[in-house]
């Protein structure tokens, strides 16, 4: 008898455990029901280094849920269109964000017309990983130095142009950090992607760029752009052939790169976001989305929202201040 006792205690205990467990199960089980499909939106056109990211997570965290990922890209205003739309977007699981640094820690900074407010309009989910920007230099350019480059805008004051995705980006801010540092002139000419902005550059209409480091690669190799530096304090082991800016005498302790995070709106539930966080975790160890993003130049990096959330904090803070600097130094916009 007592051992039976025993038993249906155990089984009891058991039961009372699992019980205590079946809200979260049930509401991690129930977040995406099969056959309504998941909208990833993308804060710019097709083809860029943002677009490659969601596509290769979206792909990965479709097939781990069990339910479509769609890819929106709506692109405009430095990526912070696309955001605004995550931002008033039902906090249910359905809506996310596939963001760069752009439009979370660096437009806020330069637009004031931006209604969201990145550190309570959205919950950050997790770091998809990073990648270095490269300056560079076009065919008409007349450089194939960062030093050449930096002489020439000395002898040639507020006359020679550098091309950005947009204004409040991470390669806006990127080229303005060379002017601050190198004491140089180059005026901001802003676009709305990579497409035209390179169209522009192989075509002469702007001396130099800074792109992030996958787009430009292509261009580099057939020798129709100039690779002048990354935009780190270290070389990239993606193309370790070209030097850092940080390298360069005048500009010690240069280091930018532009990140990817994975976000929901504000008030994602805690279920939701952890399910979230555990799937992007698991499939960037996957060896098929390693092998593309570290083929693309881009860490495979991780972690917990928390962790996304202070790195975004903590960028928003040092952006502030390179764009106050800048803009005392008489930066373009």
């Amino acid at each position: 008898m007592k051992k039976l006792l025993n038993r249906r205690a155990v089984a009891c205990m058991g039961a009372a455990a699992v019980a205590g467990l079946l809200p979260l199960s049930h509401a991690l089980a129930q977040a995406w029901p099969t056959g309504k499909a998941i909208t990833l939106v993308v804060g710019y056109p097709p083809g860029g280094s943002t677009d490659m990211v969601a596509r290769t997570v979206g792909d990965a965290l479709s097939k781990r849920l069990g339910t479509p990922v769609i890819i929106e890209n709506i692109g405009g205003a430095g990526g912070s269109i696309g955001a605004q739309k995550v931002a008033s977007a039902a906090p249910d699981g359905y809506t996310l964000l596939l963001a760069a640094n752009n439009e979370i820690s660096i437009a806020p900074v330069f637009n004031t017309a931006i209604k969201y407010k990145s550190e309570t309009d959205f919950t950050p989910i997790g770091m998809v990983g990073a990648t270095p920007m490269v300056f560079v230099a076009g065919p008409k350019a007349g450089v194939k130095t960062l030093d050449e480059a930096l002489a020439r805008s000395k002898r040639e004051p507020n006359k020679l142009s550098f091309a950005s995705s947009g204004v409040g980006t991470a390669l806006h801010v990127s080229g303005e950090l060379i002017n601050l540092m190198a004491g140089t002139t180059f005026r901001h000419i802003p676009y709305r992607g990579a497409a035209q902005m390179s169209q522009d550059v192989l075509g002469g209409n702007v001396e130099f760029s800074v792109f992030v480091l996958t787009s430009a690669l292509p261009h580099i190799e057939s020798g129709k752009m100039t690779a002048l530096g990354v935009t780190t304090a270290t070389r990239s082991r993606a193309a370790p052939q070209i030097p850092a800016l940080g390298e360069h005498p005048r500009l010690k302790g240069y280091d930018m790169n532009v990140w990817f995070g994975l976000f929901g709106p504000a008030r994602l539930p805690a279920p939701v976001t952890a399910r979230l966080n555990k799937e992007l975790n698991e499939l960037l160890r996957d060896q098929d989305v390693w092998q593309k993003l570290q083929k693309a130049g881009i860490s495979n990096d991780g972690g917990t929202p928390r962790q996304l959330g202070d790195a975004m904090k903590a960028e928003s803070v040092r952006v502030r201040s390179v764009v106050n600097r800048a803009v005392a130094a008489g930066a373009s916009s």
